[in-house]
């Protein structure tokens, strides 16, 4: 079993809040990881929400957490019970121990926002992501390819052909529109949603321009795709990356961009089997960028803010870090030798950044000068060190 990075975090929080909500989409090891943690527990009790046997046992759900209050309770999937929320909240209040609630939830905006209303300053929410290479302990370049191509959902990246694992990934596209969206409540149909999704495929790290998308479903109103774009990003499928904005008295570019958050799902709605497919197809270099910016992403504090900074006039960087009086750059090259162009300099410039970095698919760090660093995709985890 792979060790993933927030086991020891989850468990830290425990010790601290009533309640811990760790969200992700589907299939992306919350349940794993959630047994690790209550094994450590005596007498934990985990209840799979999606079994009718289990939800029978909250019909009164006031009498079942009462009853349960010397245990850690599991409850997976918890936006399939919405209503919980308000029950948690009153029997939080009678006994605020650490320790008592694990709420895993395949995380949608209509859960936070109900568990935020009902439970603001008892509980503690953390994201799970797909696997990273510092996770697999990737360092060799072959394996950091692989895990490129296929993505970082366990199934996927441990399958044992390049095959399988896009046949897996293929089939968790077909389960997630047809009946995990459902169950979150989502209204759409699922083709119209598979094609929306397929046209951010091929728009990997552009800017999103509601308008046209609109048009290219076939005159859906600005509103319509905004909407779905708000679906993915509230299933953890898209990005939604935002502009970094400081009163610098220039033009800046204010539309976000969008990204597939994994990779292998970027690639199995393109039909991208292999390497060699990948290689050869103009999305390569826009994929990698993404991927690294889920690799940065995911090694950062709850409180780090992620953006891009870019102006009319040409100045760009790809990521900006905020955390707590730091600031720094990320600049992303799909290339063994990369050199940042003039718009990256001029970036540094603008923004006066703590440090800056580029990051890309090579073997080892190496100062690039100017205070730039190379960093390769295993080193990532030392941007805020």
């Amino acid at each position: 079993m792979i060790e993933r990075d927030l086991t020891e975090l989850v468990t830290q929080r425990l010790a601290q809040y009533p309640a811990v909500a760790l969200l992700g989409p589907r299939q992306v090891g919350k349940t794993t990881l959630a047994r690790t943690v209550a094994a450590r527990y005596e007498n934990a009790l985990m209840l799979d929400l999606e079994r009718a046997s289990d939800r029978a046992a909250l019909d009164q759900p006031e009498l079942f957490l009462a009853a349960h209050r010397d245990r850690l309770l599991v409850l997976d999937e918890v936006q399939l019970l919405p209503g919980l929320f308000a029950a948690l909240r009153p029997e939080i209040d009678t006994d605020r121990r650490p320790g008592r609630f694990l709420l895993l939830g395949s995380a949608s905006g209509n859960l936070l926002r109900q568990s935020g209303e009902s439970l603001a300053g008892r509980v503690s929410y953390l994201e799970l992501t797909p696997l990273r290479a510092s996770e697999m302990g990737t360092t060799d370049l072959a394996d950091l390819q692989a895990l490129w191509l296929r993505g970082g959902y366990p199934l996927s990246v441990l399958a044992r052909t390049d095959e399988a694992s896009f046949v897996w990934r293929q089939d968790f596209i077909h389960s997630f529109l047809q009946r995990d969206l459902p169950d979150m409540g989502v209204r759409v149909p699922a083709e119209t949603l598979r094609r929306f999704w397929q046209m951010l495929a091929h728009l990997q790290g552009q800017m999103f321009n509601a308008s046209q998308l609109g048009q290219s479903l076939g005159g859906a109103s600005h509103t319509t795709a905004t909407r779905y774009l708000d679906v993915l990003v509230d299933a953890m499928m898209v990005r939604r990356l935002p502009p970094h904005l400081p009163n610098l008295g220039k033009r800046l570019v204010k539309s976000p961009k969008v990204y597939l958050r994994d990779s292998g799902l970027l690639h199995a709605l393109l039909g991208l089997a292999t390497v060699k497919d990948l290689q050869g197809h103009p999305v390569a270099g826009a994929s990698w960028e993404g991927f690294v910016v889920e690799q940065v992403a995911g090694q950062l504090p709850p409180d780090a803010r992620l953006s891009f900074y870019r102006t009319a006039a040409g100045a760009e960087i790809d990521l900006v870090i905020e955390h707590r009086a730091r600031r720094i750059g990320v600049e992303i090259k799909f290339a063994s030798a990369p050199k940042p162009t003039k718009g990256f300099w001029q970036a540094l410039d603008d923004l006066s950044l703590d440090r800056a970095y580029v990051v890309a698919p090579v073997p080892r760090r190496y100062p690039l000068g100017g205070g730039v660093e190379v960093l390769p995709v295993s080193e990532v985890a030392t941007l805020l060190r």
